[in-house]
């Protein structure tokens, strides 16, 4: 067996499980805060560790991690209501331990120790925690959880990237961005944008024959505010691992590299989903 064959194999036997974890998990409350409490710890873990390969820079890779994972529950409690706003009180004092401790490491450069510390709980946590605004809603009912909007992102997410690929492959020949992603065209970026867009009208159908609630068009919308961001996403990680000079994010993942490889489209695809919708609720 070749290492082209094999390579193959093992990417797609890992992207089935991590597949059918993330749809098992999605599926209940409790199980979808816990992974993406631990998504969120691993991929600040990763940003961290890369980052602190420079000479320059040194984050507190453990504590940023717990920090990340501690808002992201801090999040979910308060959107399920089961926590007040208090629940964010140690979010903010490990914040401040983050910023002042630098007085006392002499480092020698702390303002980029502040910095990649504040990146990564801007760029990774909280971008994250906004899953649970799309999964928990205040109802007539009590807080109730609903796991179609988060599991649609995803779907969409990946028939952009599958449909990405399939198009791109076949007739791919402008670049998209190629300073960043040389691998990336416009036509497979269209196919992608295309394919969602049908799936979306279909879920978009289906979904608001059974329960009426978001209409054909708004949903045909979401797709594609899902495939615009979720492609800014691909771009912005490719863009930090160019100049951080590595390939992957990491390992974890045989054949689909690290965390931050894995959920750099979510990273801007949630949050922009997040103001689609709430901003459509205003009208």
């Amino acid at each position: 067996m070749t290492d082209k064959k094999k390579n193959f194999i093992i990417r797609t036997i890992t992207g089935i499980v991590f597949v059918a974890v993330m749809v098992y998990c999605l599926l209940n409350p409790i199980t979808m805060v816990v992974l993406f409490a631990l998504i969120t710890a691993l991929s600040i873990w990763e940003l961290c560790g890369l980052v602190n390969r420079w000479d320059d820079i040194q984050t507190n890779q453990f504590i940023c991690s717990v920090a990340g994972a501690y808002f992201f529950f801090a999040i979910a409690g308060y959107c399920t209501g089961y926590t007040t706003a208090m629940v964010f009180i140690p979010y903010l004092f490990i914040i401040l331990y983050l910023i002042i401790i630098e007085l006392f490491t002499k480092a020698p450069n702390p303002i980029n120790n502040w910095a990649y510390t504040m990146f990564s709980q801007m760029y990774i946590a909280l971008p994250l925690s906004t899953i649970n605004l799309l999964a928990f809603s205040n109802t007539a009912q009590g807080i109730t959880y609903d796991c179609v909007l988060p599991l649609s992102i995803f779907v969409f997410l990946w028939l952009n990237d599958t449909g990405a690929y399939c198009v791109g492959s076949l007739i791919g020949k402008h670049k998209l961005f190629p300073r960043v992603s040389p691998g990336k065209s416009w036509e497979g970026s269209i196919g992608g944008c295309v394919l969602v867009l049908i799936v979306a009208g279909v879920v978009g159908w289906l979904y608001s024959k059974e329960l009426g609630t978001l209409s054909v068009p708004v949903w045909m919308g979401l797709g594609l505010v899902v495939v615009v961001f979720g492609t800014l996403g691909d771009l912005v990680e490719s863009l930090l691992k160019r100049t951080l000079g590595v390939k992957d994010s990491g390992n974890l993942l045989p054949g689909h590299g690290g965390m931050l490889d894995r959920f750099d489209s979510s990273l801007m695809a949630i949050p922009a989903a997040v103001i689609y919708l709430y901003t459509l609720s205003m009208f």
